[in-house]
């Protein structure tokens, strides 16, 4: 990396130089690369087989050994040197059929009005209707100042995203904790049971599932998410009426964990053999949905970049791992398991970059790294901008792999499509294939491929 740089700074020095060589050399490569991937591009096709042939593929389920047979077979036959399953133990979340809610009476009058939800990953049920009063908060600071009110209700917890918030990620970051957390909170004070506003800023009314956990200090209640417009309409209710009362049930429950395994293709670097590059995605995805988008785009990303690096003939300098992680979702144990077996191994690994935020039109790449390092990529930033990337920020990779920079320091990225639809779709039923553009998801193939044929070339 400070090869590169030092070589664009000396470039206006000594005009066409070794550095302005190199730029036209690398533009020329990455310009192969992006003709083979928009011309014989096979990742929409291959998104297609994954989401219908295979479809919602939670950890633990029958579609997710599909999906990994699939996986190993698709990598084999684009021709992977070397394809492998790693094992982990992975958690077998049910949902169970029939998760209910329903305003039951308003102020007394009995009143029927059904509600669309989704029980909350990892949450549980014994499928009994609880009916309660509904408290309504905007966030923890009311529910706090209102803790005496809490016993015995369902809290509804309507923070939705920040609009001000251009970078929707941010938006969802801040309003996630709810999800994660809400439920114990509310059962903390009493509450028995508890709905979220959907995460999303989306108009329609799916709901939007997602992982949360319990704090086992408290009681583990039934916790829900609520389509976005029956959010409004319960928030609106509540503001105006001084008793609202519903009836909810959910069935989730937990099976002993099983073995899933990431399915791994290598090809081996003719330089510096022992220094690793990952680029990856997750092959499970939520129940209610294909996954297309999450991570469906990121697993056919991968496949895609493999697939091109092989068809023009590359032989990168390092190896390369192209890896379809297990179980992010509600448990992150397949990117454990592969940071632990490279900390065991004592493997070299020298950038991790995962594809987990959709396959619509590429806008640029976040990194966790150093200043210098993050500063450095930045340099690449021409040979990229005509495929679509046009910033390279700090503010982190993704989930599958940053147990690698936990563990072994290692310098992550993270691929930043245009993040503006993605929660109309993220975890709800509309995540399905036919809402991915083929020619978005091939260019995001495409500045991924360009990336890391970067980092392979010059380090990081």
């Amino acid at each position: 990396m400070k090869k590169i740089i030092t070589l664009l700074l000396l470039a206006p020095l000594f005009g066409l130089s070794q550095a302005s060589q190199s730029s036209n050399q690398d533009a020329a490569f990455i310009k192969k690369l992006s003709d083979e991937i928009l011309t014989n591009g096979k990742a929409y096709d291959l998104l297609y087989e994954l989401t219908k042939k295979v479809g919602g593929r939670i950890a633990g389920s029958p579609a997710m050994y599909k999906a990994e047979a699939w996986g190993e077979k698709i990598l084999q036959q684009l021709g992977a040197p070397n394809v492998s399953k790693q094992a982990c133990q992975v958690p077998r979340w049910v949902r169970g059929s029939g998760d209910f809610a329903s305003i039951t009476s308003i102020d007394g009058a009995k009143q029927t009005r059904a509600l669309d939800v989704l029980a909350l990953g990892n949450s549980l049920g014994d499928g009994k209707k609880v009916e309660a009063t509904l408290l309504a908060v905007q966030n923890f600071e009311e529910l706090e100042k209102r803790k005496d009110e809490v016993k015995g209700k369902i809290v509804y917890f309507n923070n939705s995203f920040d609009a001000t918030i251009v970078k929707t990620f941010e938006a969802y970051g801040k309003a996630g904790i709810y999800r994660r957390s809400g439920p114990s909170q509310a059962a903390k004070y009493g509450a028995v049971g508890c709905i979220i506003r959907s995460l999303t800023s989306s108009t329609a009314n799916d709901p939007h599932t997602g992982g949360m956990s319990y704090n086992d200090s408290f009681p583990k209640i039934p916790a829900q998410a609520v389509g976005p417009r029956d959010a409004d309409y319960l928030w609106s209710l509540a503001k105006k009426s001084s008793t609202v009362k519903v009836s909810m049930a959910t069935h989730g429950h937990f099976l002993p964990d099983t073995t899933g395994h990431n399915i791994i293709a290598e090809i081996k670097g003719s330089v510096f053999p022992d220094e690793i590059i990952t680029v990856g995605g997750h092959l499970d995805s939520w129940d209610v949905n294909e996954g297309a988008h999450d991570d469906g785009a990121g697993v056919v990303h991968t496949i895609e970049v493999m697939r091109a690096m092989l068809a023009v003939g590359y032989q990168p300098k390092r190896t390369i791992r192209f890896v379809l992680f297990a179980n992010e979702e509600n448990g992150l144990r397949g990117g454990s398991a592969y940071a632990a077996a490279a900390k065991d191994k004592k493997e070299k690994h020298i950038f991790a970059l995962e594809s987990d935020e959709g396959g619509f039109t590429p806008r640029g790449f976040s990194f966790t790294a150093s200043p210098e390092k993050v500063a450095a990529a930045k340099c690449w930033l021409p040979l990229l901008k005509p495929y679509g990337t046009d910033s390279m920020d700090d503010i982190g990779g993704g989930s599958d792999i940053s147990p690698l920079n936990r563990q072994l320091q290692v310098p992550l990225c993270g691929f930043m499509p245009d993040p503006q639809r993605y929660f109309d779709l993220h975890h709800a039923r509309s995540d399905v294939f036919e809402n991915v553009n083929k020619r978005e998801l091939l260019l995001g193939a495409v500045n991924i491929a360009g990336i890391i044929y970067l980092v392979d070339t010059y380090g990081f």
